[in-house]
């Protein structure tokens, strides 16, 4: 479904090049929800949009849905949808149904066609039954919904999810994680996500790409990537620690304990062991001795945010869920969705 070889992007700054994106290669399958995940900066918004036209490439090649990403753009947003991160604000009045048969109607579809599949669409999305309302009237899930839909409604073979559940409250995003899943398993859509919240990505993706400075540094299912850290995560958080602390803290834990792994995050030092069990107690004298006063202690198997930190030493938790690349605005006329 997706083939890139090379594929990168240089943006011209006062201060010089800057270097978004550096020879990415990638693959994605026909039925997989692939996730795109990296900290701020990592280049993965940037890589989001040039596999959908929005952006040019500078270098490197790519084929979406079968054609080339650089010489055969409308052939590729025709069989591509695209749901950005924060959607086109509605004009006031407009109507759920109203909106999503324009949509159609400007992929193409005659009128008929676009009511047709507007019965199909909306039912997938638990929006049936709200067709007559008002965009501004909708929920916070309804409305994140609502986009989803806009990038359906012309039948697309891929489909790209930019934060799809970005400010929704947890149930609302438990929600949506299940229609994103029926997306491939009752739809045959091919999924492509890019999210901040490990959670969502563990629980929905095939397969999860990895960037870090512009390239994609693991390339794996969630289970696999995780069990690239064998044994336990002891979390050493810290009371007020000082940069200085955190450092005396991992020379310290080092010193304590084989380790495999020690990483400094935000006022904590993950230490990954052998066992947990028996590297807590000597974990414990070694701060004591090094004068550092302890908050909490924990002791866990390896998560996904251990992968990060293993791969890139900083945490994607670090980052929040509303960061992204920085990137100028769009080169390329937007696909559905937008």
């Amino acid at each position: 479904m997706i083939t890139a070889t090379g594929l990168s992007r240089t943006f011209t700054t006062k201060s010089g090049l800057v270097e978004a994106v550096r020879g990415v290669d990638l693959a994605v399958r026909q039925g997989e929800i692939v996730g795109l995940l990296g900290p701020n900066g990592a280049g993965k918004t940037t890589t989001l949009r040039m596999l959908t036209t929005l952006l040019v490439p500078s270098g490197g090649t790519a084929t979406v849905a079968g054609f080339d990403l650089v010489r055969q753009p409308r052939e590729v947003r025709r069989r591509i949808g695209y749901v950005a991160q924060v959607g086109a604000a509605p004009s006031a009045g407009t109507r759920v149904g109203e909106e999503l048969v324009t949509q159609a109607r400007l992929q193409g579809l005659s009128k008929a066609d676009a009511r047709r599949r507007l019965t199909e669409v909306a039912p997938h999305l638990d929006l049936a039954g709200l067709e007559g309302r008002a965009l501004e009237e909708l929920s916070g899930g309804q409305r994140r919904r609502f986009d989803v839909a806009l990038g359906l409604m012309h039948s697309p073979q891929l489909v790209f999810l930019d934060e799809p559940s970005t400010g929704l409250d947890p149930q609302s995003r438990a929600n949506l994680w299940g229609h994103i899943r029926s997306l491939r398993d009752d739809l045959g859509v091919t999924v492509v996500l890019t999210t901040h919240y490990l959670e969502e990505a563990d629980a929905l993706a095939d397969r999860i790409l990895v960037m870090d400075h512009g390239r994609v540094v693991a390339d794996d299912t969630p289970e696999a990537l995780k069990a690239r850290i064998a044994g336990d995560v002891v979390t050493l958080v810290l009371d007020g620690p000082t940069p200085a602390q955190l450092t005396t803290a991992c020379e310290a834990a080092r010193r304590a304990t084989p380790v495999r792994g020690v990483v400094a995050g935000v006022g904590e030092v993950l230490v990954t062991v052998e066992s947990g069990a028996t590297a807590v107690a000597p974990l414990l004298r070694a701060m004591d001795a090094a004068g550092l006063s302890l908050a909490s202690v924990t002791v866990s198997r390896p998560s996904l945010d251990d992968v990060f930190l293993t791969l890139t030493g900083r945490s994607l938790r670090e980052q929040g869920a509303t960061g992204t690349d920085t990137a100028p605005a769009a080169e390329a006329p937007a696909p559905a969705g937008v």
